[in-house]
């Protein structure tokens, strides 16, 4: 069964209305806010690496207000335990039983901020959730309910003194991008409602947490070319084969690429995917599935060159009408 054209016109039609909901608390970042609607529309997860006073926290709650769910925000710190994020067992002396007290990752849109300062122990705490929706605590299962999404920060500066994120844990994020400063005219816009402190406030609800779920449904059904597969698996394998190349694009990496480009050619209103959508996707989606050597990047090598080699190297697909 394939999204039929009126599906996919309706599913743009939503989508364009959350992204300029959203809008009103991140001025002319429109680019990230589709790709964050992307992720949030593919199960998926998302990391920005970004300067502080960008606006981060301002998305999450506008994209939890937008789709009528909870923000909640964890700050990660050296000191922070496991169940600082998931929650404890607290014994219950009137009952005399445990109960379980849920930690901060049980909402809707969770801000981890400055994730990459926490111990590895802690991040581990995230595995679990990132990829099953759910948490185990002294041998519970706790879902954490849908929708679910991780916007995890790290900050590219003041690296003193932070954990880099493992292999695993990156490859659970659909996507890295960074929100970037705003223009000259977004700024001198913000500057002149400087006595709106919190811009994310005034997002209205666009729709019901439910249909969210119905929307992400609606997205696996996109159709994909076999073609366009083999696109996709030669991009891969060539990542692993490239010589400058440490660790490239997994299986999962894989899945979650298609995935990204069902939501996002549906978002255009299209009920298939094109090329176009996995080279558009490109760098959010692979730029931190890919690590290089340590002497190719001291010849120069960078991650965002690779991948655009491997695309200048790797002839897309004919288009017959996919």
């Amino acid at each position: 069964m394939t999204a039929s054209p009126e599906q996919a016109r309706l599913f743009a039609q939503t989508f364009e209305q959350m992204v300029l909901n959203i809008s009103r608390a991140i001025s002319g970042k429109e680019h990230v806010i589709r790709l964050a609607l992307t992720c949030l529309l593919s199960d998926g997860h998302l990391l920005l690496e970004d300067y502080p006073g960008t606006g981060k926290t301002s998305l999450a709650k506008a994209l939890a207000n937008t789709v009528q769910g909870k923000s909640t925000r964890i700050q990660f710190t050296p000191d922070l335990l496991p169940s600082d994020v998931t929650g404890v067992q607290i014994y219950d002396q009137q009952r005399g039983v445990f109960r379980f007290h849920p930690g901060p990752i049980f909402g809707s849109i969770v801000l981890a901020d400055e994730i990459n300062r926490a111990s590895p122990k802690t991040q581990s705490a995230l595995l679990e959730v990132m990829e099953e929706g759910r948490i185990t605590v002294d041998g519970e299962t706790h879902p954490v309910g849908s929708p679910f999404m991780v916007i995890a920060t790290q900050n590219p500066i003041e690296q003193a003194g932070t954990y880099r994120l493992p292999e695993a844990q990156l490859d659970r994020f659909l996507m890295k991008t960074s929100v970037g400063y705003p223009d000259h005219n977004a700024t001198v816009a913000l500057l002149a409602d400087a006595a709106t402190r919190d811009r994310s406030v005034n997002v209205p609800a666009t729709i019901a947490a439910n249909a969210v779920s119905q929307l992400t449904a609606l997205a696996d059904l996109v159709h994909v070319d076999p073609a366009v597969l083999g696109y996709v698996s030669r991009i891969a394998e060539a990542s692993r084969a490239h010589p400058a190349v440490r660790l490239g694009v997994s299986v999962r990496g894989c899945l979650a690429y298609v995935r990204c480009a069902k939501t996002w050619a549906l978002a255009q209103g299209r009920s298939h995917v094109v090329p176009d959508d996995i080279q558009e996707l490109a760098h959010p989606v692979l730029g931190h599935r890919i690590l290089l050597h340590p002497e190719a990047q001291f010849d120069g090598a960078t991650v965002e060159k690779v991948i655009d080699s491997l695309f200048a190297d790797i002839e897309p697909p004919v288009r017959r009408g996919v």
